[in-house]
């Protein structure tokens, strides 16, 4: 979340007392040069505790300083600190900034849902304030959650909002960090031309106001939208003159950040031995600052540039190291994409084997992000069904207290006028009919919502393909799928009828998430269901295996035509042209393939054994170029060691004469990989 770089600032200009101005101060130097705030904060601690207002700032304070620290644990403790005070003060103007403050330390926890959430809860309680530069920030914070969203159309809303209100406000720095945050929106929409005039106007009025700080942050947003619009060398020059900004600053932090970000321009443009020279400079400088994270970063940007220039066993090593920081952290997204570059740059020495690891480790990781995800959306839609549920209860339990209240009256009426007697049974009659009917109508409804939940748990929320789990259950229900005869399927060629895998995963899916968003990602993988529910039959099985992984089982096909229907899938899904906030888009795929069974007399081996085979297979499609698809024949050796060494090594299994592949690319005919 890039709010907290320009929201932080909008504390300086604050209002004109002393401590506020101090505060001003230690803010902007929070942002700039964290370490030095240390004794600058300390300095207030006992003048700040003469109220609890003031108290509440310097703890909002302290928040910031630990967020940018990296202690974002301490932060969240801080900020809860502080809004107890808030709250107690009745001040709204404090809760705000205070759930702002508590938003950025969440966000750097990956709680991104949960930061969302408290920003825009902050904007309720500023919209009416008459701090001028509360506002500003908030709809800052609250334009960038929704651009992370992935709802551009409200982000750029917001965004305008906040740079008119800055311009209203007549302070330059606001302006400028307004400006700054609608520029980078402009380069997730696209819109390039508007985000350089926007940051452009920003870095003017950085250098007006003599503010080398915030100018290096503008170039840095200057060099995500060149590099975005593919001008890495525009971009490296505004890196460059970041990093001597900040050099004279002696703004540690965001050198450190900057060398990254240099090291991975070169990459990019492969310039090998610079990207080493800035990789090494940006180990040196986060191991200073203790700074692990970073550390692990430069040294991954150290290994990718020691495989470019052939020296694989230093890159592995190095990115190795990196990737160890990753996964005791517990920062499984970013080790995500570390894998995907990891085997790219493999793939690019020539390391396939290597390459294949990679990318077998990355898939293992987005399947178990991709179920993590899907069990909280389950554990979601539960919840929402049992509050559903007590409602429920709560309302039948008042219609029955109504009742019950109901006889009361009328035993006592009873008592009182006898002749009303038949009256009051007709009435309770009534009464007990229209329950009665209540009653049927809540357990139909009950019983709608429990089928409705018995489909949503089977089906993929975002693609209404089948789920993972749903296949699993489907297979173990099925585990002898018989061989149809040509008779009992209508085929009069005798043709071997077999079932049929398809594993297909989305080539390059990072790069389309990193550069339009997950939205755009999310539109690809919709486009992609739809187009597999096209390309094949109504009666095949079709099922969203991970994040962007699609499994689609076969019966009944013939033998000879599953080098046909991969050739159709690897044309037909490429196609299909995605429009995404008026970007089209266009995907390849990698796709893994073979009958099951896998072989006459191979009925024995397990569907999970299969699909692992072909989990192979595509592995191997991706390390050969993807954009096509290898199909695994037969299997030649159904021995335990023989199987062990297909699933362990398929290319070296085939090579062994174990495995009979073909390969298949959009147009040309299917080759026979001779061994």
């Amino acid at each position: 979340m890039l709010v907290a770089g320009g929201a932080l600032a909008a504390d300086a200009a604050g209002p004109a007392t002393p401590v506020r101005d101090r505060y001003a101060e230690i803010a902007e130097t929070i942002r700039v040069t964290p370490q030095r705030a240390v004794p600058l904060l300390a300095g207030l601690q006992a003048e700040a505790r003469r109220t609890p207002a003031e108290h509440a700032r310097f703890l909002t304070l302290s928040c910031d300083l630990s967020h940018r620290l990296g202690k974002h644990v301490e932060a969240v403790q801080l900020c809860e600190r502080a809004l107890q005070l808030g709250r107690q003060a009745q001040d709204n103007d404090i809760v705000a900034r205070t759930l702002l403050s508590k938003a950025y330390a969440v966000f750097g926890l990956n709680e991104s849902g949960q930061a969302h959430q408290l920003v825009w809860e902050a904007e309720r309680l500023a919209a009416g304030s008459a701090d001028i530069n509360l506002r500003i920030l908030v709809l800052i914070s609250s334009g960038e959650s929704f651009a992370e969203e992935g709802n551009f159309p409200v982000a750029l809303n917001k965004l305008q909002s906040a740079v008119t209100l800055a311009r209203q406000s007549g302070a330059p720095l606001q302006i400028a960090i307004s400006l700054n945050a609608l520029a980078y929106l402009y380069g997730e929409m696209r819109e390039f031309d508007k985000g350089f005039d926007a940051i452009g106007e920003a870095e003017r009025l950085a250098e007006q106001i003599n503010s080398p700080g915030r100018l290096a942050i503008f170039k840095t947003t200057e060099y995500i939208l060149a590099v975005n619009n593919g001008d890495v060398a525009r971009g490296t020059k505004a890196l460059l003159s970041a990093l001597a900004l900040e050099r004279g600053i002696d703004a540690d932090a965001m050198v450190a950040n900057t060398l990254v970000n240099l090291a991975d321009a070169y990459l990019k443009e492969q310039e090998w031995r610079r990207a080493l020279t800035y990789a090494q400079q940006a180990l040196d400088q986060a191991e200073k600052l203790h700074d692990d994270a970073l550390a692990a970063t430069a040294r991954v940007n150290v290994g990718q540039a020691y495989l470019g220039m052939g020296h694989l066993a230093e890159g592995k090593k190095a990115i190795e190291l990196g990737m160890d920081w990753y996964q005791r952290s517990g920062n499984k997204p970013d080790q995500q994409g570390v894998l995907v570059e990891y085997g790219d740059a493999l793939e690019r020495a020539g390391d396939l084997a290597g390459a294949l690891a990679a990318y077998h480790r990355e898939r293992a990781l987005s399947n178990e992000l991709f179920e993590t995800r899907r069990q909280k959306a389950m554990m979601e839609l539960q919840e929402k069904y049992e509050a559903d549920k007590r409602q429920r209860q709560i309302e039948m339990l008042r219609q029955e207290n109504q009742v019950k209240s109901t006889e009361l009256d009328n035993r006592r009426l009873q008592q009182r006028i006898w002749w009303l007697l038949a009256l009051v049974f007709a009435l309770a009659s009534v009464i007990v009919g229209i329950l009665y009917r209540k009653v049927r109508h809540a357990n139909a409804q009950l019983e709608e919502k429990n089928q409705e939940l018995k489909l949503q748990s089977a089906r993929d929320p975002l693609t209404a393909l089948y789920n993972r789990r749903h296949f699993q259950e489907f297979m173990r229900a099925h585990q002898e799928i018989e061989r149809r005869g040509a008779d009992s399927q209508g085929n009069r060629s005798g043709e071997e009828m077999v079932s049929a895998m398809f594993l297909l995963d989305v080539d390059h899916f990072k790069h389309i998430n990193d550069t339009y968003g997950h939205g755009a990602g999310d539109a690809v993988l919709r486009e992609i269901a739809e187009a597999l529910r096209d390309i094949l039959r109504e009666t095949d099985m079709i099922v969203r295996w991970g994040g962007e992984e699609f499994l689609a089982f076969l019966p009944a096909v013939p033998r000879n035509s599953l080098d046909e229907v991969a050739r159709r899938l690897l044309a037909g899904i490429p196609e299909r042209a995605i429009d995404y906030q008026g970007t089209r888009l266009s995907v390849n795929v990698s796709i893994g393939f073979a009958p099951f069974p896998l072989a006459p007399g191979a009925s024995d081996i397990s569907w999970e054994r299969a699909i692992n085979i072909v989990d192979m297979a595509l592995y191997l499609a991706k390390g050969h170029g993807r954009n096509r698809a290898y199909g695994v024949r037969g299997l030649a050796g159904l021995d335990p060691a023989a199987m062990d060494e297909v699933e362990h090594d398929i290319e070296q299994a085939w090579r062994a004469g174990l495995v009979d592949l073909s390969i298949v690319t959009a147009h040309m005919p299917a080759l026979r990989m001779a061994s």
